[in-house]
């Protein structure tokens, strides 16, 4: 903060002092410039404001320190950001989210709850102490079933001897070793993830799982995560799961008949659910690159994977690693459209289109000269034609408020076909 005794003004030195205030001025204008829109942190804020501010005090109906007054506080106004009123429409999809929860929620409860009751003449009547495996026979074990609660994944996942294993309990009450290495825990467990993804994007990574299991053998391991073990070796059961479930969020219950190897409670109905609340479901053929940014915006808040894939450039989806990378970024966009922003608009006069390969006439120059039959040959001699689209886009929070500047995001059309988005990676 400038002061009187840093910045004194008098009649004699007036005029370079106004000349001095206009310099950083002029910053802080190029930095709410360069905001574009966003409001944050302005380098030259301060010293602009203090100096214009003792200007005013000393001279203020100078026409020089009006202007740079009314200069000053278009400033001001800039660098608090750009406001959008959010409407229904805009959240709509907050709303429907949360209406499905809730019914998965429900689902899943009762699903868990007809569980129990069914493997409840087989379950083990006490989880703890564990069963002392050296006393007790594994005959009198096996095809018995066990509730763990506070299963922590992958806190307590460990690589034994013997296979790979979630260790539960402690060595003094008795522990037991979930067998996550095979498919009756990754059928239920990716089937939650997909329930996150599907369903309830605000579930963050589950840490803590409750687990309903069948206990099928019995091992010595080192129930620790490092190469280097310490500890002394624990005999304990071994659980193979059944079922996992999120207490209230979803369960996931493993079946080897079907190709995943599990399913989340409801899984089969949620489509048909999620179809009644879709407002995009197709990309037309002839759409627009604006319209496509949208659509690709829609597909992500009402959480449309298979219309998200379709916006995106066929050849970045391929193969496997591809569709991984196409997951990993779309669990990304869905956390920003829960956490940071929700609605994001496209700024139509914006957007920027070049030929990046093949014939053009951008200037429209060329027909003016050549006949049609002329332009199409040279065209043909050129061989494929590829567009690049520069679309931008503003994000909004829930307040209405713009967050960080516009952001660019690129589409590709060949040979005057439909337009893909390119960089679907990047945020909104």
């Amino acid at each position: 903060m400038v002061d009187n005794t840093l910045f004194s003004v008098n009649e004699s030195n007036l005029t370079m002092r106004i000349q001095q205030a206009e310099v950083y001025l002029k910053e802080f204008e190029n930095e709410v410039k360069r905001a574009n829109g966003a409001g944050g942190l302005f380098r030259s804020r301060e010293d602009a404001l203090s100096r214009i501010k003792i200007l005013n005090e000393f001279a203020p109906d100078d026409p020089r320190v009006k202007d740079l007054f009314e200069r000053a506080r278009n400033c001001v106004i800039g660098a608090t950001g750009n406001f959008t009123d959010v409407t229904d429409d805009m959240t709509v999809y907050l709303v429907n989210e949360q209406k499905l929860k809730d019914m998965y929620c429900e689902k899943s409860e009762k699903a868990w709850n007809a569980l129990v009751e069914q493997y409840r003449d087989r379950l083990l009547e006490k989880v703890f102490p564990a069963p002392d495996v050296m006393e007790v026979s594994q005959e009198e074990l096996n095809g018995r079933y066990v509730i763990l609660d506070e299963v922590r994944y992958p806190m307590n996942q460990f690589m034994g001897v013997t296979g790979e294993y979630i260790w539960v309990g402690k060595r003094s009450s008795g522990m037991y070793f979930v067998k996550i290495d095979s498919r009756k825990w990754l059928g239920p467990y990716e089937a939650v993830k997909r329930y996150r993804r599907l369903v309830d994007s605000t579930m963050t990574e589950v840490e803590e799982w409750t687990v309903l299991g069948e206990i099928t053998d019995v091992t010595m391991e080192q129930p620790e995560a490092g190469e280097k073990k310490v500890g002394p070796p624990v005999y304990a059961a071994v659980v193979e799961p059944v079922a996992l479930y999120v207490p209230g969020h979803v369960l996931g219950i493993y079946d080897k008949d079907r190709e995943t190897s599990g399913y989340f409670e409801g899984e089969d109905e949620v489509a048909a659910i999620k179809d009644s609340w879709y407002t995009v479901k197709e990309v037309p053929e002839d759409v627009t690159p604006e319209r496509l940014v949208e659509i690709f915006r829609q597909a992500i808040k009402e959480k449309n994977y298979d219309l998200y894939t379709d916006c995106i450039q066929p050849e970045r989806r391929q193969n496997p690693t591809q569709e991984s990378l196409m997951l990993y970024y779309w669990d990304l966009h869905q956390e920003r459209f829960h956490g940071e922003y929700v609605h994001a608009e496209v700024v139509p006069d914006a957007t920027k289109i070049t030929v990046v390969k093949g014939y053009s006439d951008e200037s429209g120059l060329d027909a003016y000269f050549l006949s049609k039959e002329d332009q199409q040959a040279i065209a043909e001699r050129y061989g494929e034609k590829v567009e690049y689209a520069s679309v931008q886009t503003v994000a909004y929070d829930s307040n209405g408020k713009q967050l960080g500047s516009p952001v660019r995001r690129n589409l590709i059309r060949t040979n005057g076909g439909r337009w893909y988005v390119r960089d679907y990676e990047i945020r909104f």
